[in-house]
């Protein structure tokens, strides 16, 4: 079997521990996580964790059940790659900005939907939201001006239309 990037989505209750539990798990199996993102979901004292990781179906298949089975906190985990799914990341650029070259990457930042949030003499801080594909173009555009410091959020998802309990019941 042919092993792809697979994001699973968890949804967790809010305790201590719970994240770290859940890293070594797949610590333990072998998993590289390549992104993690953590945040508040619609549910009071739950969270949502959108974990991307590479293997096969099979083995993300027996990690899930695990996650469901041995971290008591953990409410449910749906691998969404096969789904129609709405996949978003955030990434703060600080790229080097002389004089010169200012107008130039204004304008590729306005190509890209992307924001100038701050501004000093010798660099510029850009904000962009969205696919990481985008975000790997807009970066390829700017490295010849000089990347100082990076910082990306890593995969964030959600279904399309319906939320994920309300498509499992089907």
């Amino acid at each position: 079997m042919v092993s792809t990037k697979h994001t699973l989505v968890a949804l967790v209750e809010d305790k201590p521990g719970v994240l770290n539990r859940m890293v070594s798990l797949f610590r333990r199996r072998g998993f590289n996580i390549d992104s993690i993102a953590v945040g508040s979901s619609e549910m009071s004292n739950c969270s949502r964790i959108t974990f991307v990781v590479n293997g096969t179906p099979t083995m993300v298949e027996q990690v899930r059940k695990q996650l469901m089975g041995k971290v008591l906190e953990v409410v449910n985990v749906t691998d969404l790659t096969d789904k129609n799914i709405v996949i978003r990341e955030l990434a703060l650029i600080k790229v080097k900005a002389p004089s010169a070259a200012r107008s130039e990457i204004i304008q590729i930042v306005d190509i890209f939907r992307a924001e100038i949030v701050d501004v000093t003499r010798d660099f510029l801080t850009v904000e962009i939201t969205g696919t990481e594909d985008k975000i790997e173009s807009l970066l390829d555009l700017l490295k010849p001006f000089g990347i100082k410091e990076l910082v990306r959020t890593g995969r964030i998802a959600m279904t399309c239309g319906v939320a994920i309990e309300d498509e499992e019941s089907k």
